[in-house]
């Protein structure tokens, strides 16, 4: 059985994560395996068609984790501009589980060395 929902990526976002994913730079990375099968799984369109519920590139997002109850506020970034705290990678394990969903969906997700994660989104904010 299938639980990651449908998820959806701007034109933009897909060509320049597919661009970082053949860069060796980033090769070793834990989870990046992750982020190419959501990518591969995405449906891909352009950035005026893509929903303001829909978590891209420098959206704020605030979700649960509901095996814990545990909220969080945080914007998914580029690794550049990632802080580790409320600026999230897309290529951290949780970056690359929120890419694409949007508000009310909720995937699995095992981030490496730790217990799996059930994430809910429950708002989100497009960039301005």
């Amino acid at each position: 059985m299938n639980e990651r929902p449908p998820i959806t990526v701007t034109t933009h976002d897909y060509e320049r994560l597919e661009q970082m994913l053949r860069n060796p730079r980033y090769k070793n990375i834990p989870g990046i395996e992750s982020l190419q099968d959501e990518l591969d799984r995405a449906n891909v369109v352009e950035p005026d068609e893509l929903p303001e519920n829909v978590i891209a590139i420098n959206s704020t997002a605030r979700f649960v984790d509901d095996c814990t109850s545990d909220q969080y506020e945080v914007t998914l970034v580029y690794p550049d501009k990632a802080d580790g705290v409320s600026n999230i990678s897309v290529l951290a394990p949780v970056g690359s589980a929120l890419l694409g969903m949007s508000v009310g969906q909720s995937i699995p997700w095992q981030v490496p060395g730790r217990q799996k994660l059930h994430l809910r989104v429950l708002d989100v904010k497009s960039p301005d």
